[in-house]
């Protein structure tokens, strides 16, 4: 395994970083604060979906951990911490699993914990982290706007044939997987969908409680209602959240958000050429350059 390499735009010397743990919901996150001299911004990061832990490890790559310390090098204080699921995917299978449960608590301690260092605090998600974002802040008063990078609107369930259909034609999928995900999200679409649902009868196997809390949970409409500055950064050449079936509802929903597209990046803000596919996760890279100077400028 190749080890990370911090971006040639992180300076170690301008930030010092301490280890915490969040408590929420009686259940302990850790997480890492990382701190400039005099901060007066900072952002709290939130992982995509999956086992994530606060750096958002996949592969040799770790892309919060460039975010942060890119941010840091540039005066903004970041807070990221490991999700309930990491080193613990087996948790995403319990009945009673959602993604509000796994995000919304810690991160909402998180805000808080940040804004004890500075006068403001915004939240960094990526995919479903992004997704998940405007429910924080509708719920966290702290939260003083939003950052959302790669963060879907489609239903999960229909985004993950689409993205299995691409796949396939890859080739990093057989064909009937595409035929399974189909099935499986018709079952999430039917009115039948209760928590007695079997969890192999769902996409990745995870409960029915995860994809009834999805279905309640519109992002676009619950960061239309927010009264804070709202920033969309999507990868152009990202298939798994993309430009054609994620952006137009931001867009359409928000018509006041700066949306800004990366055209060379992949989900991951990695920046190349081509078609992206999974194997471009395990090539070590950094977050592209472009998007951390992107978030640095908009940040009021």
């Amino acid at each position: 395994m190749t080890a990370w390499t911090p971006p040639p735009y992180a300076d170690p010397t301008a930030f010092t970083e301490q280890d915490l743990v969040l408590e929420a919901a009686g259940q302990m996150a850790p997480g890492t604060l990382t701190l400039p001299r005099h901060p007066s911004v900072g952002v709290v990061l939130l992982a995509g979906g999956g086992p994530f832990d606060r750096d958002e490890t996949s592969g040799p790559n770790k892309p919060l951990k460039d975010l942060a310390w890119g941010l840091a090098t540039q005066g903004i204080a970041a807070l990221r911490f490991d999700k309930l699921t990491a080193n613990r995917p087996e948790a995403m299978a319990t009945s009673g699993y959602t993604m509000t449960a796994e995000y919304v608590p810690h991160a909402t301690a998180a805000v808080r914990k940040l804004a004890e260092h500075v006068d403001r605090v915004f939240l960094v998600g990526h995919s479903m982290g992004g997704k998940v974002a405007p429910k924080i802040a509708a719920e966290e008063p702290l939260v003083a706007g939003l950052v959302i990078m790669a963060g879907d609107t489609q239903p999960m369930h229909h985004s993950a044939v689409r993205v299995m259909k691409y796949l396939a034609e890859t080739g990093a999928v057989p064909p009937e997987t595409v035929a399974l995900f189909e099935r499986q999200a018709s079952v999430v679409d039917s009115p039948g969908l209760s928590h007695q649902t079997p969890s192999a009868d769902l996409p990745f196997g995870m409960p029915a409680s995860f994809w009834l809390d999805l279905r309640e949970y519109d992002p676009v409409a619950t960061a239309a209602k927010l009264d804070v500055p709202i920033l969309i950064l999507q990868g152009g050449r990202d298939y798994q959240v993309t430009v054609a079936d994620d952006l137009p509802a931001w867009r359409d929903g928000l018509p006041n958000a700066t949306v800004k597209i990366l055209d060379a990046d992949n989900h991951l803000f990695f920046a190349g050429s081509g078609p992206s596919t999974m194997a471009d996760y395990q090539v070590p890279r950094n977050v592209d350059p472009v998007a951390v100077s992107t978030i640095v400028d908009w940040l009021p």
